[in-house]
């Protein structure tokens, strides 16, 4: 079993800053892909950025050049910096984990964009 537990969601102006992090527990080995989905009210979850352990990055195209992900191994965390925030951010983050299916999913955080 992967615990994980998301913090720094929260309420921004747009054009604001924030950041999320996402610390991993339990049998962590052979995790390859954390990352984080979002989920808007009345859509669809969708994926917003992720990374191998390898260190390899893939991002939505709506948030390219504007969220950054990260991680850092010695502490099993993962980070998304999200910069240059708009009302459309506004959604449940869920920090995920891949050591095959199904993934492993945090409780969600909430970060809410005021126009």
């Amino acid at each position: 079993q992967v615990q994980l537990v998301e913090s720094g969601g929260g309420l921004v102006q747009a054009g604001g800053s924030l950041r999320l992090s996402c610390a991993a527990s339990g049998s962590i080995f052979s995790i390859s892909f954390m990352g984080w989905y979002r989920q808007a009210p009345g859509k669809q979850r969708e994926l917003v950025a992720r990374i191998h352990s390898s260190g390899s990055t893939n991002y939505a195209d709506s948030v390219k050049g504007r969220f950054t992900i990260s991680r850092d191994n010695a502490k099993n965390t993962v980070y998304l910096q999200m910069n240059s925030l708009k009302h459309e951010d506004t959604a449940v983050y869920y920090c995920y984990a891949d050591r095959g299916l199904p993934y492993y999913w945090g409780q969600g955080t909430q970060v809410t964009v005021s126009s």
